[in-house]
């Protein structure tokens, strides 16, 4: 306790953990301070990571050196890749995790690091010195010094827990919630809200009846989600399943509406829009006769089933009923109801693109108490914090990823920019550039950023250099080798039109009936199978769509020619009178860096920056 530790990390999510490790293996002494030591990383709602624009963020977390990935690999009991059907700006990894050996690698992994202290209780107050961060008194009086603070406190500041009209403080259930920091922060300046999210009803799997449901496999052939070589795709898969509500379900819910926390003014925070609770989905899409429940295993050997799809708060006995009513469910144990959780947040815009509050030097916030749903966007914020924790502790330059380099640039920068009045959730239509930002390049992208900042390992750069080569090898056949029309008409009768001439392979690839697996049947390409599947992807996804690549590059090449220009740290912008009085109060508050930042700030106008790109001489 008497010793100065470089980064000092409350609470250990999601968002902790990758701050943690991450700060830890890049050299700071850092000390991780959580309420139970036995829930680190504790998947709190569903059992699975990633998803669509979810599991591209997994990617670039595993690109960048952090554990995430590698973690969901070792725990995964099912993978999947969704949207395979759309373009490849859509194809997002997902795996189903067993829960309970998920924390306890993460564990294992902190505990391995040599750099991370644990201690177990409560924070009550971030210490400080003239606005600045000196460290973090404990509820049993134990003081910690630091250079800085990640303070990533999920749902438990003032965490009230809502089934029907019962109502208890918890963080999460059966664990309490944390107390005193919200005021704290207030008095030094930071504005907080209300945000609400909620859990569905676990069930014993042993009581289900799946022949009355339908069986969703993981794919034939899985993939992974870290790029190292530390994890191996899964040989075996447990099955998901599907099932469907009804009009009875329906009904046996809207008996507990007056009961609803939603309905009778219990909960005053928002809850999240795409991820409604199942009375909410009855209420705002009332035409629809039967919504989809997805039946998921929590684990390899538990019998524990996590019930998808039926989010509530109604009364556990309304719950249990019209559960009962699902196909497949008519038996059905509960393990533990469905319950909300309301919470305090803090507005994101009054962080750094860095993570650091504006108010508090040195205090870092990431995850949910940033008004974010979902571990995939806790653990990106989690590891960027901890990236610039460890640089402002060791006074090294900071890392902001650009909208143009990654998801989790674009989640910060609408984070901070924009705000948000409802938890925040990442899709890849948020992404500007998301052909650029697909899930099977993310190591290209951040991989080589990693290396440099010291995070991830230095083998990886020989793997990818690796890919890239043989991606390119590949490339060159194609745009060197012809394929005649006998050749066609012989291996590639899908085509809707006959070659007519002898034509270059990569112009056959460019239709959408033919894939490079076509291709690969014709004798002069069959040498590309002796390749990496993942450079054969890499180099059919860089032929069919280079065009659409290159016109998104030089479109972020214009913006960030923007990023160069910077706003002087409180910059007074009343003396700019051409500018309107909405864009003057935005900047005013947000305060952005640069003219790009600036020009991303609903409220900010075009002929706004026109104002400010003529103040500063442009």
């Amino acid at each position: 306790m008497n010793q100065t530790y470089d980064v000092i990390v409350v609470g250990a999510g999601h968002a902790g953990c990758e701050a943690a490790n991450a700060a830890a293996k890049m050299g700071s002494k850092v000390l991780i301070i959580t309420m139970n030591m036995e829930t680190i990383a504790k998947m709190s709602c569903n059992p699975a990571m990633g998803g669509v624009a979810k599991g591209q963020i997994i990617r670039e977390i595993d690109a960048l050196g952090g554990m995430s990935g590698i973690i969901t690999d070792k725990t995964m009991i099912q993978f999947r890749m969704l949207n395979r059907s759309k373009g490849i700006a859509m194809w997002s990894p997902r795996a189903q995790s067993d829960r309970m050996r998920f924390s306890e690698e993460w564990r294992l992994a902190l505990e391995a690091n040599l750099n991370v202290d644990f201690f177990q209780d409560s924070v009550t107050e971030i210490t400080t010195q003239n606005n600045k961060v000196t460290g973090v008194i404990c509820g049993m009086g134990a003081k910690f010094s630091s250079k800085t603070v990640v303070l990533t406190a999920g749902t438990f500041l003032n965490g009230i827990i809502h089934i029907g009209r019962k109502q208890f403080g918890g963080g999460r259930m059966a664990e309490k919630s944390a107390t005193g920091i919200t005021a704290q922060l207030e008095s030094l300046g930071l504005i907080s809200g209300r945000m609400k999210t909620g859990t569905p009803p676990r069930v014993d799997g042993r009581s289900l009846n799946y022949t009355k449901m339908e069986e969703q496999a993981g794919d034939e052939n899985p993939s992974k989600f870290s790029y190292s070589t530390e994890t191996l795709p899964l040989k075996n898969q447990r099955s998901c399943h599907i099932t469907y509500t009804n009009d009875r379900v329906h009904n046996i819910l809207r008996e507990g509406f007056e009961d609803s926390p939603m309905y009778n003014g219990s909960i005053q925070g928002l809850g999240p829009r795409y991820c409604p609770s199942i009375e909410d989905k009855i209420n705002r899409f009332a035409e629809r006769e039967r919504h989809q429940i997805f039946v998921e295993p929590e684990g390899w050997n538990t019998i524990e089933i996590y019930v998808n799809g039926f989010s509530t708060s109604l009364p556990d006995e309304i719950q249990i009923r019209a559960m009962q009513q699902i196909p497949g469910f008519e038996n059905a144990k509960i393990f533990r109801p469905g319950y909300a959780i309301e919470y305090d947040f803090f507005q994101p815009t009054q962080l750094k693109a860095t993570l650091e509050t504006k108010a508090i030097e040195n205090l870092f916030f990431a995850g949910q108490i940033n008004g974010t749903t979902g571990y995939e966007e806790a653990a990106a914020q989690g590891l960027m914090a901890g990236i610039n924790a460890h640089a402002k502790a060791n006074e090294k330059e900071p890392l902001v990823l650009g909208r143009d380099q990654a998801y989790i640039g674009v989640l910060i920068d609408d984070l901070i920019n924009k705000g948000t009045d409802e938890p925040y959730r990442m899709f890849t239509s948020r992404a500007e550039y998301r052909i650029s930002l697909r899930q099977d390049n993310a190591d290209e992208r951040l991989t080589p950023i990693g290396i440099q900042i010291g995070l991830a390992e230095s083998h990886r750069v020989e793997r990818l250099n690796k890919i890239n080569y043989e991606a390119s090898t590949i490339t060159q056949l194609l745009a060197k080798e012809s394929i005649n029309m006998a050749e066609g008409e012989k291996y590639l009768p899908q085509l809707t039109s006959a070659i007519i001439e002898k034509t270059k392979a990569q112009k056959i690839l460019l239709r959408p009936e033919v894939t490079i697996t076509d291709i690969q049947k014709i004798p002069t390409f069959e040498g590309i199978s002796q390749y990496e599947e993942e450079s054969i992807q890499r180099a059919e996804i860089y032929l069919k769509y280079s065009t659409y690549i290159e016109r998104e590059k030089e479109q972020a090449e214009k913006l960030n020619r923007l990023e160069n220009i910077k706003i002087p740290q409180n910059f007074d912008y009343s003396k700019l009178q051409s500018m309107s009085m909405e864009a003057r109060e935005k900047l005013k508050k947000i305060q952005p860096a640069t003219i790009a930042q600036a020009k991303r700030i609903s409220g900010v106008s075009p002929s706004d920056i026109s104002v400010l790109l003529i103040h500063f001489g442009r």
